[in-house]
């Protein structure tokens, strides 16, 4: 795999059981990212892009095919392994935030560095939390801070350990407009700053705008990809070895 290349997926199938039947998630899909780039996956509810996002991140295990990151093959890995990977390479944000509640912004912002055992991990939470807009609300716990807010604290999170990759589910999903317009800026500038690859799942297509790449999921199959010069090219399905 070429050194420009961060991710690759080749082929990748899942498919899960439900008594007699078997549902086909995704279905054959192939792609590659190439580092500092972003993409954004969209689709209708149940077009299989949040589980795409759990293979290419890690969080799951395909039926068939293979995901490359950093040019590791995470299905040759152990789960130790896997959680070694994500921790060194990986960033999330989620669409629920997923913050300890016991614990200040602060302190959840510092708890993937803490885990990685990252020298001045305090001091870095500040700077990423000033950066956010919430150095006056760093000692806050989560039920005292508004969605918007705790995004902000999640995506500060998701950069405390400077990933090379950052996989963001739907960001905005539980925001309103205005709210979730300042999260994906704050979200794309933070990625700019760091030169982070970032991998955008969402259903709206609004923010394609902020995306140089999109693919279209529908029924687990890439459907189209749009690049930043909004030409739309439809992938070789037969190649994928669809039909």
């Amino acid at each position: 795999m070429s050194d420009s290349i961060i991710l690759k997926t080749d082929k990748l199938t899942k498919t899960y059981k439900s008594g007699n039947r078997t549902i086909m998630v995704l279905d054959n899909v192939s792609f590659t990212v190439e580092k500092g780039t972003a993409l954004a996956i969209l689709g209708p509810s149940g077009s299989g892009k949040t589980t795409l996002l759990a293979l290419c991140a890690g969080l799951d295990r395909p039926s068939s095919g293979s995901v490359s990151l950093k040019g590791i093959q995470l299905g040759l890995l152990n789960e130790d392994e896997l959680a070694d990977v994500r921790n060194k390479y990986t960033g999330f944000v989620f669409q629920t935030f997923q913050l300890i509640p016991s614990l200040t912004a602060l302190e959840n912002v510092g708890v993937p560095a803490e885990i990685c055992g990252t020298p001045y991990v305090k001091d870095h939470a500040m700077e990423l939390l000033d950066h956010v807009g919430l150095g006056d609300r760093m000692h806050h716990y989560p039920l005292q801070l508004s969605g918007g807010e705790q995004q902000r604290v999640a995506i500060a999170r998701a950069f405390i350990n400077r990933p090379q990759i950052l996989f963001a589910d739907e960001p905005t999903g539980n925001l309103d407009h205005e709210t979730g317009e300042k999260i994906i800026n704050l979200l794309f500038e933070l990625n700019a700053v760091a030169g982070t690859t970032l991998i955008l799942v969402t259903h709206d297509p609004d923010l394609t705008q902020y995306v140089p790449r999109n693919i279209q999921l529908k029924g687990g199959v890439i459907t189209s990809e749009i690049t930043n010069n909004n030409k739309v090219t439809k992938p070789n399905l037969k190649r994928q070895g669809l039909p």
